[in-house]
């Protein structure tokens, strides 16, 4: 039996991690000279030759890969239902996919028409982070209903799903034009954090069993 402590331990770390982002990239933005929140992909924080290349994976994606895995093991283990565990495991994934993308720094730019090993590494560990997080909100539209008893979080899950994919075409039309990437990337990537903060607080408020 896993003791009521350690649950609530992963569950802060769900809580936490909008903010580690918002204040990590912030930080890691600070020391990049001209860099653009508002065009410019948070990968490039990392990417070969940035100023910040080794400081950004460190406080950024490492950190945020731990918290991830540390929340989804806590969902995995609250509940008995595969479907939860599903997500549990969905949001473990998308901490591995953090890893990955902070270990192989993509090219200059993060767009180059020749790309490297290390940048189709990244993306398809940027692939994995998108989508693990994704469908594990996904999943909580229902299982909101289900196993939390609040139709107001599973309205919440579908709002977050809806917002995430929502900035998808957006951010593909602004990597063509060059502009607004990254304002998009982060309403994309944000939407999904606050999902896991608002199922992280549904958690933690939940009676002992």
């Amino acid at each position: 039996m896993h003791s009521n402590r350690t649950l609530k331990l992963g569950y802060l770390a769900g809580l936490i991690t909008p903010l580690w982002l918002i204040l990590g990239v912030a930080a890691a933005g600070s020391l990049y000279p001209g860099y653009s929140h508002i065009d410019q992909a948070m990968s490039q924080l990392g990417a070969e030759g940035a100023p910040t290349q080794s400081l950004s994976p460190v406080i950024n994606n490492f950190p945020l890969g731990v918290l991830f895995i540390l929340f989804g093991t806590a969902v995995a283990l609250s509940f008995r239902s595969r479907w939860a565990r599903l997500s549990g495991l969905l949001i473990m994934l998308h901490g591995l996919g953090s890893f990955g993308t902070g270990y192989f720094a993509c090219d200059p730019g993060c767009a180059p028409e020749n790309p490297s090993a290390n940048q189709n590494l990244h993306n398809l560990a940027g692939l994995i982070m998108a989508f693990s997080l994704l469908l594990a909100g996904a999943l909580w539209v229902w299982l909101g209903r289900r196993l939390l008893t609040s139709p107001g979080f599973a309205v919440f899950s579908l709002f977050c799903t809806l917002a995430s994919l929502g900035a998808l075409p957006l951010m593909a039309a602004a990597l063509e034009s060059g502009h607004g990437f990254g304002l998009y990337q982060r309403i994309n990537y944000g939407a999904s954090l606050l999902w896991v903060a608002g199922l992280a607080w549904m958690l933690m408020r939940r009676p002992c069993t």
